[in-house]
């Protein structure tokens, strides 16, 4: 029978060997808590499929037992766990396991078992409000971070984006002296375990424009 062999992993794009004994077979994946990964395959026609995870596989069986993943660590997406494309949320940082059992005609076929390694979630950069200043004035822009230090962050004014490397303190706070009104985003910000590329919340800083002098005028001799 040729139909199982027509498998792919759509993210990490390898065909896995038959699984006819309890050790999974090698294919590996990464991703982070938090994240929703899709797990998908080649549908053959006259197929059914189910998926299960594992979050221990001491003494498991994969031919035999059923998955073992508590919801509260990592789930099927919806509760679909069947078909050739599911996603899943992983929630809890460590290592997972996957089963692909494949149905046709009441027979069934343990296809494949893949690896899943969940890192801790991605590091999010939190720029805080600054209240108003004035023309000539400096400000102070503080910026928490989740994650684990050290961080790195690339900071954008609209204009310039300047990169902060090696950072230690949480908060962090950076001195501005705009000459007007701007906005500041962290376009970019990574810690001891990975990279976030997706901006942080923007910020305005409001610099508001001192009272214009003019000449005195003299009355009088």
């Amino acid at each position: 029978m040729n139909w199982h062999k027509h498998i792919l992993l759509r993210l990490i794009l390898v065909a896995l060997p038959l699984l006819t004994a309890v050790a999974p077979a090698s294919a590996q994946m990464t991703v982070y808590a938090g994240q929703t990964s899709q797990l998908s395959f080649v549908e053959i026609a006259g197929d059914t499929y189910s998926w299960k995870l594992y979050d221990n596989v001491t003494g498991i069986n994969f031919a035999v037992d059923a998955g073992n993943c508590p919801v509260s660590q990592a789930f099927f997406t919806g509760g679909n766990n069947t078909g050739p494309t599911v996603d899943v949320t992983w929630l809890v940082p460590g290592t997972y396991f996957f089963k692909i059992t494949a149905l046709r005609n009441g027979c069934s076929m343990h296809l494949k078992v893949g690896k899943v390694t969940v890192l801790a979630a991605l590091p999010v950069a939190t720029i805080e409000p600054p209240p108003p200043i004035c023309t000539g004035d400096s400000a102070s822009l503080n910026i928490s971070f989740t994650g684990t230090a050290p961080w790195s962050i690339d900071l954008s004014d609209g204009v310039t984006t300047t990169t902060y490397d090696n950072i230690t303190a949480n908060p962090f706070t950076i001195r501005v002296s705009p000459s007007a009104s701007t906005s500041y985003t962290v376009t970019r910000v990574s810690d001891a375990y990975g990279v976030n590329i997706n901006p942080s919340n923007t910020v305005t800083l409001l610099v508001k424009p001192r009272p214009v002098t003019s000449p005195i005028i003299q009355y009088g001799p």
